[in-house]
């Protein structure tokens, strides 16, 4: 930091194994993509090529060495996955997964009907080859699945090998754990951290007040996805209290006076 404050939360320090952020790549150049390492790097967890673009991603092996030589790790969006398996392509998932050197992989079934048990047993196959993010949610916002669901889908992903349940939002934040407004689906998130350990969730929050409500819940260290490349200080600034959304949040107003 560049300079000393009293009364700041305590961030985990990298590498993090939770206080994650995962940030959302739709599509920086390479050039793009230094820069936004310049300056978010040291916020940066790991990055998601959003849906299926990097199939469509000119000079892909040069981008990546720009993420690997930062030592920020990626992984290609639930989408491109789903669109492998469903074409009955999962061998050249894995190969092309191992070619590009990508050690995360995300298991989901967002657009796509997977059943549950096989979904797990892809999940549990997947390991083998690196960390695995498992999404739990619907891009279909008709589709509304029960707190009770939610909680089984998420503790079955994880025993059979997920490091992380991501809750899905999709990159608008409109659907899975919000309402077609964006407001937070409040008891279905409460819920959820009855049964499942904060640490293990990771929440896409694209919007500011969604990622504001999570770190009012759950505080400095939640995992938060699908942030936006140039969005990165300004969560970070939240985070430790440093935005006026979160000022008070970690203040003892006594101490101060």
């Amino acid at each position: 930091m560049n300079f000393s404050l009293s009364q700041m939360p305590e961030r985990v320090k990298k590498p993090r194994s939770h206080g994650i952020t995962m940030v959302m790549d739709k599509g920086l150049s390479i050039e793009e993509t230094k820069n936004f390492l310049s300056i978010a790097g040291p916020y940066a967890d790991v990055v998601k090529l959003g849906f299926g673009t990097s199939y469509v991603t000119p000079h892909l092996d040069k981008k990546l060495a720009v993420y690997r030589e930062a030592n920020i790790p990626i992984y290609f969006g639930g989408t491109l996955f789903e669109a492998f398996l469903i074409r009955g392509q999962l061998e050249d998932y894995i190969s092309v997964c191992r070619e590009y050197g990508v050690g995360y992989m995300e298991v989901s079934d967002g657009s796509i009907d997977i059943d549950h048990k096989e979904k797990c047993k892809l999940i549990e196959r997947l390991t083998q080859y690196g960390t695995v993010l498992s999404e739990v949610g619907s891009k279909d916002a008709t589709h509304i699945i029960p707190p009770y669901k939610w909680i089984e889908l998420m503790r079955a992903e994880l025993n059979a090998g997920a490091t992380y349940v991501i809750a899905e939002a999709r990159e608008a934040g409109n659907v899975g754990i919000y309402r077609g407004t964006g407001e937070v689906r409040e008891g279905l998130v409460q819920e959820i951290l009855t049964q499942i350990p904060t640490e293990k969730i990771l929440w896409e929050a694209p919007q500011k007040s969604q990622q504001l409500y999570f770190i009012e819940l759950i505080g400095a260290n939640v995992n938060l996805g699908n942030i936006a490349p140039n969005e990165m200080l300004a969560l970070e600034a939240m985070r430790i209290g440093l935005r006026g959304d979160t000022f008070d949040l970690f203040l003892n107003k006594k101490a101060a006076k």
